[in-house]
């Protein structure tokens, strides 16, 4: 892989800035499962689990009413 540009440095550093890190903790065969089952969703890791995420918050949300 080509070694990143400078416009490519200061675009990633902008977008790093708005974006937070949180860490999850799991088993090695449990983070397995995540990343077979979000690669047959055709998605990240990462996407699969803010989508997770949405969908539950959004039903909780639904059944708080």
């Amino acid at each position: 892989m080509p070694p990143k540009t400078e416009a490519q440095k200061k675009a990633q550093k902008k977008y790093m800035e708005g974006v937070a890190t949180i860490q999850v903790r799991t088993t090695e065969e449990r983070r397995d499962a995540i990343k077979l089952h979000a690669e047959m969703q055709d998605e990240s890791v990462n996407s699969f689990i803010n989508r997770a995420i949405d969908e539950t918050m959004e039903r909780d949300q639904q059944t708080d009413k």
